[in-house]
């Protein structure tokens, strides 16, 4: 598929998601006409690799789709967006591994448990994976999961690896009561003493290092690092720009024209919508390119945390500035507000580790800006 295709299908299911929006903030999961618009808009398939009839996509062309679907819905564009990345971690599975993931085809919604919450012990055959990973966003229509636990190495030392589980071996434990991204759904993903064969299990440095298992497509070799900021910073551009047009269809447009504060304000809120969107898509560029230069590995992650950083202060103004009416329960831009600040607490989205490894690469005597 095509960043073209990609991008008028994310479109398409915008205009759908946005109108179950609200149910899926009070009901804390998607619709089933939503998730199945996921899969069926590719992104699921997006980074799978090409011979088990995926994409193999660009970062550039799924950021494009994932903001154009936040403006219908935030936690359906960070839905897409894991099961997208978690495709993507399939392909450093064995090549057994990889036939038994997309058995069923590319379009399979794999899902993944970043964190090692989990102990695998070594057995015949493979591993014994038992653990408790929350937060696993789209779990609720996920056919398989990608967990991490941690592998013995000898000693005390342990090393967290990625197993591969079907549906049939995990459940799913609702504990996901969040106050914003409620659609997302992130809720326990429990295994018991579950049995993992040996062809479905992995390094998890292999995935940071981007050492693919038998492709060498660039969304397969690309660090880690340069492309999490750019999943995770995509749907709150997307939310943002949702803002601003709820703003303007609002009071707020129709009040700018005779109060020069709020249109300054406005031109603002816009300049930096656009500046964070400037920032995200260098980062997809990088992280599409052939390969990255030692700079723009600490540079990329701080953009896309500073771009989210600066899309989360957008918002803030705007709910502020929107009247009274607009942080009533069930108003989209409240909603909209929470989801952002919710999103920006991930990992994945600090901006003081990351900005921390930049300044330092900036104040470098031979590489940085401080360099003579």
């Amino acid at each position: 598929m095509s960043d073209s295709d990609l991008l008028l299908r994310a479109e398409e299911l915008a205009s759908v998601a946005v109108h179950y929006a609200d149910r899926a903030d009070s009901d804390r999961m998607l619709s089933r006409t939503v998730t199945d618009g996921i899969v069926d808009a590719g992104f699921a398939r997006r980074f799978v690799p090409a011979r088990w009839g995926g994409d193999a996509g660009s970062t550039t062309g799924l950021l494009d789709a994932l903001d154009a679907l936040a403006q219908g819905c935030t936690s359906t564009a960070w839905c897409a967006s894991v099961v997208a990345g978690a495709g993507r971690m399939g392909a450093f599975l064995p090549e057994a591994g990889q036939a038994e993931l997309w058995a069923e085809g590319a379009n399979t919604p794999v899902v993944g448990a970043l964190m090692p919450r989990g102990s695998a012990t070594a057995v015949n055959g493979g591993w014994r994976v038992t653990g408790e990973w929350d937060f696993t966003s789209a779990v609720g229509f996920s056919e398989w999961a990608l967990v991490c636990a941690l592998v013995p190495q000898g000693g005390e030392r342990q090393v967290p690896w990625f197993f591969a589980l079907p549906r049939r071996d995990y459940q799913v434990a609702d504990t996901w009561a969040a106050v914003g991204m409620r659609g997302t759904g992130s809720n326990t993903l429990l295994a018991d003493n579950v049995f993992v064969p040996a062809h479905r299990g992995f390094a998890r440095q292999r995935v940071t290092e981007g050492r693919a298992v038998g492709s060498d497509a660039r969304c397969h070799t690309v660090p880690l690092r340069l492309l999490s900021g750019v999943l995770f910073g995509a749907p709150a551009l997307g939310a943002a720009r949702a803002a601003l047009r709820l703003w303007a269809d609002g009071s707020g447009a129709g009040t700018a024209g005779e109060d020069r504060g709020l249109r300054l304000s406005l031109a603002r809120a816009v300049i930096a919508v656009d500046g964070a969107a400037l920032l995200l898509a260098r980062a997809a560029r990088i992280a599409d390119a052939p390969g990255a230069s030692e700079l723009e590995l600490v540079r990329s992650p701080a953009d896309c945390a500073f771009a989210v950083e600066q899309l989360v202060d957008v918002v803030e103004r705007l709910l502020r500035s929107a009247g009274s009416a607009a942080q009533l329960a069930g108003h989209p831009l409240q909603r909209i507000w929470r989801d952002v600040h919710s999103l920006s607490s991930h990992v994945a989205l600090e901006f003081d580790p990351v900005g921390d490894a930049y300044g330092s690469r900036l104040v470098d005597p031979v590489e940085g800006l401080c360099s003579s």
